[in-house]
C-alpha cells in the first residue's frame, strides 16, 4: 500500500522539520512542502487529504522529472520569514541530482496562504539547466488521502470553471486548477506499487484530453496526472506555472475557494511580474480580443533592449509560427496576429527574452 499506518505519520511529522520540511497554517489550511517538493494539505481538523502532490516535467518518453526517481533538494525547503506576496509562504529549490537522469531541470517552489483561506497558490518556476533546448511538458502528479482516508474517491472535472474535484461522499472535498494555463490532460488511474516509471509518466501526460470522471474502485485508491501544453526553452530559460489547490467541506465551498485562490493569484500575478519587470524582468500581457476570430494584438513591456523571440504553437506544441525574432529596445510592444488559415481551438503564444520565457493561452473562435 501507498501509505502506511497513520502512527507512522505522526511520529514522522514530529521530526519533519530537521529533515527540510516547512509547514503554515492558515487557520482553516494547513501545508507542508519537504526537502524534496513534496506537497501536503491538511484541514482546520489536522486531517490530512494529500498524501501527495509534487512537479512532473517531461521532455521525451525516457526523460521525466518526477518526485520518486530524480528529485533531490538544491536550496533547503523554508518558511519565508517576512513574505510579501501573501500572509504564508514557503520556499524551495529542487533538481534531478539523486538520479542523474534527463531532464536536467531547476524547479523552484513557492506556496502561498492567507489567513482564514481554505486555499493555497503554488508557483512552480522551472528552468531548462541542461545543455540543449527542450520541449517542457510540466503537470502535477496526485495521490489523495481524503480525511486521512485510502480509497474509493472519485476525480470529476468540471469544464465550466476548469476545476479537479477529488472527493468521496460527503467527505472533504479537494480542488485543483492550473491557473497560468489550461490542461491538455487530465488522466486518472488505481494507484499501484511503482507506477512512477518514465515511459508511464509521459503516455499519461500526453494523454491528449481531460478525462471527465474516474471513479476509484479499489481501497488503493486514485492517482491523477496533470500536464499543459509543452514549452520550448532553451539553455537557462525558465517559465512559470501557477496551480491553486482548496479543500471545502463540500462541494460549493470547494469551488469557492478556488475562485478566492485564484483572484488571489490575480493579485499575485501583477505583484510578481512588476517586481521581475524591476528586475530585467518582462511582462506579457493577454492578448486582445480574446478569443478572437479573424486577429487579435498581442502586447509586452521590455524593461531593458533585448533579443526577442514571439511565437505561436498550437494545443499540442506544434510550432505555427514565428511573429518576433529580433532586437527591440525596452518599453511597451504589440504585435498583431492573424488566424487565417488556422482553425478554431486553443494556441499558446510564448515570448522569450535573454533566459526568461512567458506563455499566455489565446482562443479561435470559429
Amino acid at each position: 500500500m501507498k501509505k502506511t499506518v497513520l502512527l507512522f505519520v505522526v511520529v514522522w511529522l514530529l521530526v519533519a522539520q530537521s529533515f527540510g520540511q516547512a509547514t503554515f497554517n492558515t487557520g482553516a489550511l494547513g501545508v507542508d512542502v519537504n526537502e524534496y517538493g513534496k506537497i501536503e494539505i491538511f484541514n482546520s481538523a489536522g486531517l490530512y487529504q494529500l498524501w501527495r502532490t509534487s512537479i512532473l516535467v517531461g521532455t521525451s518518453s525516457t526523460a521525466v522529472f518526477d518526485y520518486q526517481n530524480d528529485a533531490e533538494s538544491l536550496e533547503a525547503t523554508a518558511l519565508v520569514s517576512n513574505p510579501t506576496q501573501s500572509d504564508f509562504e514557503i520556499y524551495g529549490a529542487f533538481d534531478n541530482t539523486y538520479s542523474g537522469a534527463p531532464p536536467d531541470v531547476i524547479v523552484k517552489l513557492n506556496a502561498y496562504g492567507w489567513t482564514g483561506g481554505s486555499y493555497i497558490v503554488v508557483k512552480f518556476n522551472v528552468k531548462n539547466n541542461g545543455q540543449s533546448a527542450v520541449n517542457a511538458t510540466v503537470g502535477l502528479d496526485i495521490i489523495p488521502f481524503i480525511d486521512e482516508e485510502d480509497g474509493f474517491d472519485t476525480v470529476t472535472y468540471n469544464s465550466t470553471q476548469k476545476v479537479i474535484r477529488i472527493h468521496r461522499g460527503n467527505q472533504t472535498n479537494i480542488g485543483m486548477k492550473l491557473l497560468s494555463s489550461t490542461l491538455s490532460s487530465l488522466y486518472s488511474f488505481e494507484y499501484y506499487d511503482g507506477y512512477y516509471v518514465d515511459s508511464d509518466y509521459w503516455t499519461w501526460m500526453n494523454y491528449g484530453s481531460v478525462q471527465p470522471h474516474y471513479p476509484s474502485n479499489s481501497a488503493s485508491g486514485s492517482v491523477s496526472i496533470t500536464a499543459q501544453a509543452p514549452v520550448a526553452l532553451a539553455p537557462g530559460q525558465s517559465f512559470n506555472v501557477y496551480y491553486a489547490m482548496a479543500l471545502g467541506n463540500n462541494y460549493a465551498s470547494m469551488l469557492g475557494n478556488v475562485i478566492l485562490a485564484e483572484n488571489k493569484y490575480n493579485a499575485l500575478i501583477v505583484g510578481i511580474e512588476e517586481n521581475e519587470l524591476a528586475t530585467n524582468g518582462l511582462v506579457l500581457n493577454e492578448n486582445f480580443p480574446n478569443p478572437f476570430s479573424q486577429s487579435t494584438t498581442i502586447s509586452y513591456q521590455l524593461k531593458d533592449e533585448g533579443f526577442v523571440n514571439l511565437k505561436v504553437f498550437d494545443a499540442i506544441g506544434n510550432e505555427v509560427t514565428t511573429l518576433v525574432n529580433s532586437r527591440q529596445t525596452g518599453g511597451l510592444h504589440n504585435v498583431d496576429f492573424s488566424a487565417n488559415g488556422l482553425a478554431g481551438g486553443v494556441y499558446y503564444y510564448t515570448l522569450t527574452i535573454d533566459n526568461q520565457v512567458m506563455t499566455n493561452k489565446m482562443v479561435i473562435a470559429r
